[in-house]
């Protein structure tokens, strides 16, 4: 329960079904949290009711005490979970991917490691048949769906789960709109049913995301080149980390005609630029595979989505030997993209998801961007 409507209309859907249900608030450290405020510090512990309504980000102080004020008119036990240093994890990926001059997803990862994996394993230690959460997603015998609010759907950040815990998964709220769940939450006296949505990285309030890498490596906020595709120098840049890969907007250069960003190259703290056409590529190599249903041997057709919010577009897709050493999430496989049409911007780091080229609401599975070309 993050204090939100969607996880909020979760638990209330569930006990009015009759379960069992048992709330979870995960304590991931927000900006001026201390330990007193929350829980006690190694431990899921339970926690007494508030008495406000906040219009923070995902996981905040405030956000507790919403999820406090729900649990409470749901009569249902919350328990609050210290993941903060588990959660210092998440936020080393995330420094650690844009010092390598890769564009993370802290999200994903999220959902990876702790909402269905240290989350995961305190259900277990208390006896729970199963997981909910708010997301915007569906299980149906046995395979992950996309939500059935096509703009809300989130099941590009779920794919990494494993496959033997789908059948343990509930996702309440991906059968519906989210017009109609907020007008659940108001029907059924919810008090967070106007509460805004979280647009924002709970570890950056204030999206200024580099201050945030900077903060942690103040080595990479230096000056270097700017290149074009044949190395040919235009200009200069603050650090590598402050672009992203498909950038046009904010280049500090005046060249007279468009230019996106098309590389970062870490090693020399380099901007590679160029025309829209040096941003299109025809394939990608996927490492970190996660697969949720059988596939075939050799090659298959899939459609990928290799952006949270993008839209899974055709291609082919044949696996590839695995060559990578350890990877964060101790997965290897490896599969490689053809897109059938060129495509902007793949940027390695990023998540792909597969879905089922016949079933598209069907995740297949999904990897971790390692190159693009």
């Amino acid at each position: 329960m993050s204090g939100g409507v969607d996880s909020s209309v979760t638990a209330a859907m569930l006990v009015r079904a009759g379960h069992d249900v048992l709330g979870c608030f995960m304590r991931l450290g927000s900006p001026g949290e201390t330990l007193d405020e929350l829980a006690p510090a190694d431990a899921c512990d339970a926690a007494p009711a508030a008495s406000k309504i906040g219009h923070q980000g995902c996981c905040s102080i405030t956000d507790a005490a919403d999820a406090r004020l729900v649990a409470a008119h749901l009569g249902i036990p919350l328990y609050v979970c210290n993941f903060k240093k588990e959660f210092g994890r998440i936020i080393d990926y995330f420094v650690g991917e844009y010092a390598d001059g890769r564009t993370p997803n802290p999200c994903v990862r999220c959902n990876d490691w702790l909402k269905f994996g240290k989350l995961r394993e305190y259900a277990a230690q208390v006896g729970a048949t199963a997981v909910a959460s708010g997301h915007y997603a569906r299980v149906r015998e046995g395979r992950l769906l996309r939500g059935v609010d096509v703009s809300k759907d989130q099941s590009y950040v779920l794919f990494g789960m494993p496959r033997e815990q789908i059948g343990h998964t509930m996702f309440p709220v991906g059968d519906l709109p989210k017009a109609h769940v907020r007008a659940l939450a108001k029907e059924w006296g919810l008090p967070v049913f106007d509460k805004p949505d979280s647009q924002e990285i709970c570890f950056v309030p204030d999206q200024d995301y580099a201050a945030l890498v900077e903060r942690h490596r103040p080595d990479l906020a230096r000056p270097g080149p700017i290149t074009d595709t044949s190395g040919r120098s235009l200009g200069r840049h603050d650090g590598q980390h402050r672009y992203t890969i498909g950038q046009r907007r904010g280049l500090p250069l005046a060249v007279g005609r468009p230019l996106y960003v098309v590389a970062r190259r870490a090693a020399t703290n380099t901007v590679v630029v160029g025309e829209r056409r040096d941003v299109q590529v025809g394939a990608c190599i996927v490492g970190e595979a996660n697969f949720l249903a059988d596939m075939p041997a050799t090659e298959f057709r899939a459609l990928a989505q290799f952006r949270a919010h993008g839209v899974a577009v055709p291609g082919r897709v044949r696996r590839v030997d695995d060559t990578a050493g350890p990877t964060p999430s101790g997965r290897r496989g490896r599969f490689e993209v053809s897109f059938d049409q060129p495509q902007d911007a793949v940027a390695p780091g990023q998540a792909l998801v597969l879905y089922d080229a016949v079933a598209p609401d069907a995740v297949v599975g999904g990897g971790w961007i390692e190159s693009a070309s």
